[in-house]
């Protein structure tokens, strides 16, 4: 009888580990999704900001001759 216990808790180690390095390598993923999104959406967003003012300057200073 102990016996059976000990290797059932052994064999709950083991999924548990199991479960750990699915975990980690789902919190890696959900990381570098969320950096590349960020990188693909968030950061041309904060580029067109600072371009469509010097672009819309630069036009008007041409058209103003």
């Amino acid at each position: 009888m102990e016996n059976e216990i000990l290797q059932k808790i052994q064999e709950q180690d083991q999924k548990l580990a199991d479960i750990y390095r699915s975990i980690e390598k789902m919190r890696k993923y959900f990381l570098w999704t969320l950096v590349i999104t960020i990188v693909t959406v968030v950061l041309p967003l904060l580029a067109l900001a600072f371009i469509i003012p010097w672009l819309l300057k630069t036009l008007s200073s041409v058209y103003s001759l």
